[in-house]
């Protein structure tokens, strides 16, 4: 027996009465069966086409076996299935159901692209490509929830957060980051909310140096999220939300300047501001030393920065905060903002708010889109949008999971539950059937999302 043949049979010879041997000879079989939701989920964007589109094919047409839409299809159902290496393309290239995925016939079809060439193709992304790309993937959520709300909505909440993705090797523009202490690249996300709905849906996902401000790039990816809500939702109010590094002159004066929208925008502390909340401070000092307890006092002020171009609105959340065998600590923090509620509201019911906004973005880090290891810098932005499409597909599984308990769950859980399953599939002239375990035990929840993503009933 080959060692090939070996490492497809193994021998449990004590877990039974009876020796139990498990043999990976199921051509027909997938563990991926609940992958069909994300075909389901993909239909209501379209994404995958439209990023089709955006892309130049220089190959040669007489050596052309897969198309650029079944790469980006093969990238993006790979990815959101957990195989976040191009690697995984040798095990994935004769599976049933991505190929189903695909549309191509899941047993005698051609087999998936392989690693080399995603690889090439991934390298050989142009960044003219990439914009479009980027413009379509904010295009794509805001049309697709443009049609769920009937272009209705009374506000809609953006929110722009960096976060780290550190690198281990040589790649482009991978710079050293004192306030995370590594080599990294510091992405941008974009997510939007509509209304009072708790989803936050990502709508930007943009990979930057390391050694930029969080501000870099801000201007200008406001400017397009603005115009693109704008234009599917022309009533709308909006509420622009952002931290500490974003508060530059002339993202505020953009703010300022835009109509019909009310922002919030923390402020790192410096010696102007604590001198305003000084009076503040005191008072939460008092309260604290009263009870023994963190307390906290809300004020309000006016700031000018001397590269501001006027005043703003400032909120101050004077805090004392006292742990056990520690000394109390004054912890002042600071808001910029054109809303006219009390400070307290403001601190409390918007701003504290985008704390879920780190729970969509450790997701995106489960989903592995700091997966950035090529050598360019435009392939790693590649890569990043390929998983955040990924992501947006199952933000719309989720989404119609909302009757069920994996209403809230996480992308793992919805990927581990709804999924992964053991699938046989079988093929004939009439049509495809798949063979999914009868024990299947969250079948009532894939039956409710499937339903809701257009299955029928059989």
């Amino acid at each position: 027996m080959s060692d090939d043949n070996t490492t497809q049979c193994l021998l449990f010879p004590r877990i039974s009465c009876k020796p139990v041997i498990a043999e990976f000879d199921q051509r027909g079989g997938s563990s991926d069966g609940g992958a069909l939701l994300l075909k389901a989920a993909e239909r209501r964007y379209g994404l995958i086409t439209s990023w089709a589109d955006c892309l130049r094919d220089q190959r040669q047409a007489g050596k052309i076996d897969h198309t650029l839409e079944e790469l980006l299809a093969q990238r993006v159902f790979t990815l959101a299935c957990g195989y976040e290496d191009a690697n995984d393309a040798a095990r994935l290239a004769d599976d049933p159901i991505h190929k189903l995925l695909l549309g191509r016939d899941p047993i005698r079809g051609q087999a998936l692209a392989s690693q080399p060439t995603l690889s090439r193709w991934e390298n050989a992304i142009s960044t003219k490509e990439l914009y479009r790309m980027s413009e379509a993937l904010a295009a794509s959520v805001m049309e697709r929830h443009a049609q769920r709300l009937r272009h209705r909505g009374h506000r809609i909440t953006l929110d722009l957060d960096p976060t780290d993705d550190p690198t281990h090797g040589a790649q482009q523009l991978s710079f050293f980051n004192g306030h995370y202490d590594s080599w990294c690249y510091l992405p941008m996300m974009g997510f939007v909310s509509f209304n009072d709905e708790p989803e936050q849906y990502l709508c930007a996902a943009v990979l930057r140096p390391g050694n930029v401000t969080a501000a870099t790039g801000a201007v200008g990816l406001l400017r397009r999220l603005l115009g693109l809500i704008r234009y599917f939702f022309p009533q709308v109010r909006i509420r622009v939300r952002l931290d500490g590094g974003f508060a530059h002159p002339q993202v505020l004066d953009l703010l300022d300047e835009e109509p019909n929208l009310e922002y919030v925008v923390a402020m790192a502390k410096n010696a102007v501001l604590k001198r305003q909340a000084k009076p503040a401070m005191r008072q939460a000092g008092r309260l604290s030393r009263q009870s023994g307890q963190t307390e906290h006092v809300y004020s309000e002020g006016h700031y000018a920065a001397r590269s501001w171009s006027h005043p703003r609105r400032v909120i101050i959340k004077a805090e004392v905060v006292r742990a056990p065998g520690k000394a109390p600590r004054d912890n002042p923090r600071f808001l910029i903002t054109n809303l006219k509620q009390s400070p307290q509201w403001i601190y409390e019911h918007v701003y504290c708010q985008r704390g879920e906004i780190e729970n969509r973005i450790k997701e995106l880090h489960d989903l592995h889109i700091d997966r950035t290891s090529c050598h360019r810098f435009w392939a790693n932005q590649f890569r990043v949008l390929l998983t955040a499409a990924a992501y947006v597909l199952l933000q719309e599984v989720r989404l119609h999971a909302r009757p069920t308990d994996c209403a809230r769950a996480q992308v793992w859980m919805l990927r581990q539950r709804l999924l992964k399953i053991g699938a046989h599939v079988v093929g004939s002239v009439r049509r495809v059937l798949v063979h999914l375990p009868a024990s299947f035990p969250f079948f009532d929840t894939f039956r409710k999302v499937a339903l809701a993503l257009g299955a029928l009933s059989g």
